[in-house]
């Protein structure tokens, strides 16, 4: 044996690898429930009988102007989302016993069909209890106040339930079936020990007329769920607001950026739950930490963003939410469920989660944007992009990622204190993988890691990367990270590729482009069929202006390298003629059938690869410049003393009244915002600092925001704003002992400031038309 060089760092290696269970295929979606294009294993989804990793984000239909459900669905899909998932809230739908609305924005089943015309499938999540931050969880005052136990399977509460389930069976029964684009339905939420009531629930549903190839069930904190009748799905967050002002950073939020076997968090809806376990809690396996052995592992909340309630107002990063996602594909995630994926606003005041309707934390009145990837207000977030280049990847590799077999380090991080050792996962199967590094966390960020070499034991033998005779990496904090181990592609072999696989354009000649991670050297080893050695490809390119092309024997494959910076504007879309990559410098890019359209006030700049010149070339676009909003401001009364607590507890502070905010808001009458014009979005960006801020129309409170330190983007055209309309904007001045947590650069202008923080930093006015590719 060779001794070891002690200048060469010994190789980060994988644990031995576990026996893994044979593949199986649970009754749902193959034997009861069969669909034409779906079906589950015990490992994976199978989509048009081929493994497939799903991609839902959530979306809230009634939380969203009808007229702009097209354009935010066209907005997730570009994003690499391929379901959407939305709640059915019984209170927004039956304010009143026996008057069941579906009409206008409350309409389900023109949202589903919408969802099909863009290509989504989609998940009902029916409730009746649903939380999603609503009033009485989204029960009707009349079945709150009912006296019934709730959540249990006492009779007169499931009378309740039967009707709400017929009243959506009436709409949305047409759209299940074999052939119909409902392909999942959750019942209830969060419920973690009546699996009984589940299955009674599941029943009555089905009773009704509703059916899908999945039923799904959250299984977080443990929660014990009927065996074969729900699949659990599980969640993960950088940061909640359901935690107390003054705690600190918890383990469960930690968790989920280290790869793991455990899937649980406890923390999800906590301070929600409480009370003894009723009647027809039974004791039955658990969906447990590391899932279920009877079906694959699906997550249904990933964080796509965080609300802010008043007393605690969080603010993950869109590398926070990249690397949670990441950590979850490496650790083996075979559905990847986002909760927020387009934010949205509450359909009429009075309706949001509060301390007066008995929860534990008090949300905006209106105010449901959640930082998503496509906001409140439809205005694309720097996480669509980082989230959409993962789901590019998953595009491209998903049904050969879906059946490999996650494996976790030899030497993984000893607990939330490490910071130094480095973060990263394999997923492989026989000869082929992918190497997953997530080396972030935030608040308390991580080492960089020098000497880096990783070697991973396939089928045919361990592979060293980089290899043998290149320099060792040094990982930086904040690697997010995809890179292919054997990745056969063209009668070639990409052996290893320090940079993450971004998409493959198919063709004649395929080509696979790699996205370099920043401060990591990007390089690939191709392996041409019958070759001694692997031509070495190094060096990021501007632009992918140029491409390496690998000809030799029977290979013909290239290889386009992007840089780290291309990360933000590179798209990747699925168009019905086939895939397209493109750069932009603007406006955020979506499909309307096969035709690229982008929202902008003027040209969008827009440039497509073409694989056969390896060169972007840039794309025409046909619509109207329109010129922006002249806003302007005028003081009308100026800021009142605010108080140090409205209430609540010293955990967590009650937001003021709307009495209380009238009394001690500054008013600013606003001009210049224009009149509603056809194919016209007016947005307003309103930069301030403050507590509360509010917009009120014609005297009436339309949209309201809590400070964090980020601009408030509204909708003028959603709020209602005519050319004549009387629009004030009021803000709440922040008391400087008031008792609330700040994301850190809103805490630090706090700290600056002596005495009540109250300003109107900026208004500016955007106005937006569609631009629609031609030739």
């Amino acid at each position: 044996m060779t001794p070891h060089d002690p200048s060469e760092p010994t190789p980060l290696r994988l644990a031995p690898a576990e026996e893994r269970p044979p593949l199986t295929r649970p009754a749902m979606s193959n034997e009861r429930d069969r669909h034409h294009r779906i079906a589950l294993t015990n490992r994976y989804v199978e989509l048009d009988g081929r493994p497939a990793i799903p991609v839902s984000g959530e979306l809230h239909f009634s939380r969203v102007p009808r007229r702009e459900w097209r354009e935010r669905l066209q907005l997730m899909r570009s994003g690499g989302v391929t379901v959407v998932s939305t709640y059915l809230i019984w209170i927004h739908h039956e304010p009143e016993r026996g008057r069941v609305r579906f009409d206008g924005g409350l309409d389900a089943a023109a949202f589903v069909r919408l969802a099909a015309d863009v290509g989504l499938d989609v998940v009902v999540r029916l409730g009746p209890w649903c939380h999603g931050e609503v009033r009485n969880g989204g029960f009707p005052d009349w079945v709150a106040a009912a006296p019934v136990r709730h959540r249990t399977d006492d009779p007169a509460y499931l009378d309740l339930a039967r009707g709400w389930y017929a009243a959506v069976a009436r709409e949305l029964a047409p759209l299940c079936g074999p052939d119909g684009p409902i392909v999942g339905i959750q019942v209830e939420n969060e419920l973690i020990d009546r699996p009984g009531h589940l299955a009674t629930l599941v029943g009555l549903a089905r009773e009704a007329g509703l059916s899908a190839p999945i039923w799904t069930a959250t299984a977080w904190d443990g929660a014990e769920l009927p065996p074969g009748v729900v699949m659990p799905v599980f969640g993960g967050y950088a940061d909640g607001f359901w935690i107390d002002a003054d705690a600190p950073w918890p383990s469960s939020f930690r968790a989920h950026f280290r790869f793991s076997r455990d899937w649980d968090d406890p923390g999800i809806g906590a301070d929600v739950r409480g009370g003894e376990a009723p009647a027809d809690a039974v004791s039955v396996p658990r969906a447990g930490a590391s899932g279920s052995p009877d079906f694959p592992v699906a997550t249904c909340e990933l964080g796509g963003g965080m609300a802010a309630a008043y007393h605690r107002r969080p603010l993950p990063s869109a590398l926070d939410l990249a690397a949670v996602a990441n950590a979850k594909l490496g650790s083996g995630s075979n559905w990847q469920g986002y909760y927020m994926y387009a934010g949205g606003l509450n359909p009429a005041d009075g309706l949001q989660e509060s301390l007066d309707t008995g929860y534990p934390n008090d949300l905006p009145r209106f105010d449901y944007d959640f930082h998503a990837p496509v906001g409140a207000a439809g205005a694309v977030a720097p996480s669509h992009a980082a989230l959409r280049i993962q789901h590019a990847f998953l595009a491209a590799v998903g049904e050969r990622l879906a059946p490999m077999t996650a494996r976790l380090p030899e030497r993984m991080p000893r607990g939330d204190d490490d910071r130094e050792t480095l973060r990263w996962a394999v997923r492989a199967e026989g000869d082929a993988g992918f190497l997953f590094l997530g080396h972030h966390q935030p608040f308390e960020p991580l080492s960089r890691v020098e000497g880096v070499r990783f070697e991973v034991d396939l089928a045919s033998g361990p592979v060293l990367v980089p290899s043998a005779g290149r320099p060792p990496l040094a990982i930086p904090a904040g690697t997010v990270a995809r890179w292919p181990l054997g990745l056969a592609l063209g009668g070639g072999v990409v052996e290893w590729a320090t940079a993450s696989v971004l998409t493959v354009l198919e063709g004649a000649v395929p080509t696979l482009v790699l996205l370099a991670e920043a401060g990591v050297t990007p390089t690939a080893a191709v392996r041409a069929d019958g070759a001694s050695a692997p031509v070495l490809l190094d060096a990021a390119v501007d632009r992918g202006e140029s491409v390496h092309r690998v000809r030799a024997g029977a290979a013909a494959l290239d290889v386009l390298i992007l840089p780290a910076e291309a990360a933000a504007d590179v798209w990747v879309l699925d168009a019905p003629s086939g895939e397209r990559m493109l750069l932009r410098s603007a406006a955020p890019l979506r499909l309307d059938g096969d035709v690229l359209v982008a929202r902008s006030g003027e040209a969008p700049d827009v440039h497509r690869y073409d694989p056969t010149t390896g060169r972007f070339a840039p794309v025409a676009f046909a619509g109207e410049e329109v010129a922006g909003l002249d806003v302007t401001a005028e003081l009308v009364r100026g800021a009142g003393m605010p108080k140090p607590s409205y209430g609540g507890t010293a955990a967590r502070r009650a937001a003021p009244s709307p009495d209380e905010l009238d009394a001690a808001a500054s008013a600013h009458r606003l001009g210049g915002l224009g009149g509603v014009r056809a194919g016209v979005r007016r947005l307003l960006e309103v930069r301030w600092a403050g507590d509360v801020a509010t917009l009120e129309v014609d005297g009436r409170t339309v949209a309201d925001r809590f400070w964090d330190g980020t601009p408030w983007l509204i909708d003028l055209d959603a709020a209602g704003v005519a050319a004549d309309s009387r629009v004030e904007l009021r803000i709440l001045s922040l008391h400087p002992d008031s008792e609330v947590h700040l994301p850190e650069p809103a805490a630090a202008r706090r700290r600056a400031h002596d005495g009540p923080l109250g300003s109107l930093d900026r208004l500016a006015g955007r106005t937006a038309t569609v631009w629609r590719a031609v030739g």
